[in-house]
């Protein structure tokens, strides 16, 4: 994940202690207490995911998670309150970006969570505020900028994605940003990049919201929706 603007560097911090969930309606938590490194939004998920898991922020096996990677064909993606950005509205260009969305149900009542931990809106952020501020959905209608969002299901993402980082060199193999301090992420099966395949996608790519609700479940790459059915996908969660 790329702009134009910004400056590379890591920030390491301990991992949040563990906390009941219902927490998570009572007060945003610190970001910080997060692994995050600039630029590797997509490692940074596959921790995050991780630690909600391990700190029972979210359901043992991760069920009630989802990657989502918002891109484009034109790998061309406009946000809002992104703190990279230099502007009063956090308004930046991605070239893609990945975040979190946890699936929470009470009684029938949904009350689904964004977490981005690039974001300047509270963290967690209730989804359709999220959704509202961050990707203001028809900002820039049928063009070339309108987003696509990319949905993997926690515990399929936490198996299957891998990253060698080599998106993240220049021609001459120096980094653009510089890398984790960890080891890269490879997957059960072995591969260790295909980074790609959850990145690429184009509005061809999207099908029908029945198939999309019932396939997400188990395709190895999730499913690609578009600004416009993001919320009602979500909705149609299951309990």
């Amino acid at each position: 994940m790329a702009d134009d603007g910004a400056a590379a560097g890591t920030d390491h911090s301990p991992p949040s202690p563990p906390l009941h969930p219902a927490a998570l309606s009572d007060r945003p938590l610190d970001a910080a207490a997060f692994t995050h490194t600039p630029y590797y939004c997509e490692e940074n998920v596959y921790l995050l995911c991780k630690e909600l898991i391990r700190s029972g922020l979210a359901d043992p096996a991760g069920t009630d998670l989802y990657a989502v990677f918002i891109s484009n064909a034109e790998k061309k993606v406009p946000l809002w309150h992104q703190k990279a950005s230099t502007n009063d509205d956090g308004f930046v260009v991605w070239d893609y970006h990945v975040i979190c969305i946890q699936s929470r149900r009470n009684k029938g009542e949904v009350l689904d969570l964004a977490w981005d931990l690039d974001s300047s809106l509270p963290f967690p952020c209730p989804f359709l505020q999220y959704v509202s501020e961050a990707i203001q959905p028809l900002s820039f209608g049928d063009s070339i900028y309108r987003r696509l969002f990319r949905v993997i299901h926690g515990p399929v993402f936490l198996r299957s994605f891998a990253s060698d980082r080599s998106h993240m060199k220049d021609p001459m193999g120096n980094w653009i940003a510089l890398p984790p301090i960890y080891e890269p992420i490879v997957a059960e099966d072995g591969n260790t990049n295909n980074l790609n395949k959850y990145i690429a996608m184009s509005a061809n790519d999207v099908g029908d919201l029945e198939s999309m609700v019932n396939d997400v479940h188990s395709n190895k790459h999730g499913v690609v929706t578009n600004e416009t059915l993001l919320p009602e996908f979500f909705s149609r969660m299951p309990e």
